[in-house]
C-alpha cells in the first residue's frame, strides 16, 4: 500500500491519501475534531468503487474505562446496492471495524 500525508500535523485539515490492493483509493481527511470526544472525517474513495462517507469516532467516558464507537454513513450507489443483495456488507466491512477497533485498543493499552 502506498501512502502519504497532507494539510497539518493534526485537527482539521489532515489527511491521508492511500493507494493498495486490499484497501483501494481514496482519501480520508478530518474535518472537525472535539478533543476529547469526537472525530469526524470524510472518506472518499475512487477505487475500486466511488463513494463518499463520514466516519465518526465518538468516545464516551465509561469509569476508568472510554467507549470508542466507530460509524460510518453516506449514500450507496447502484453497485453497492446491488453487491449488498448477494454479499453480506455488514459481515464483509464489520470485520475491518472489529479489527481496527482491537488495534486501538492495543495501542491505548501500551501508551
Amino acid at each position: 500500500m502506498k501512502g502519504s500525508y497532507s494539510g497539518p500535523a493534526n485537527g482539521p485539515g489532515a489527511a491521508y491519501a492511500f493507494d493498495g490492493k486490499e484497501v483501494g483509493t481514496g482519501t480520508i481527511r478530518i474535518v472537525e475534531s472535539s478533543a476529547p470526544r469526537k472525530v469526524t472525517m470524510q472518506l472518499d474513495m475512487q477505487k475500486p468503487i466511488e463513494g463518499h462517507n463520514t466516519v465518526e469516532f465518538t468516545l464516551t467516558p465509561r469509569g476508568d474505562a472510554t467507549e470508542v464507537t466507530w460509524a460510518m454513513r453516506g449514500s450507496s450507489p447502484y453497485i453497492a446496492k446491488l453487491m449488498g443483495v448477494f454479499v453480506n456488507m455488514d459481515r464483509m466491512i464489520g470485520q475491518h471495524f472489529e479489527t481496527g477497533l482491537a488495534d486501538l485498543k492495543s495501542l491505548a493499552e501500551r501508551a
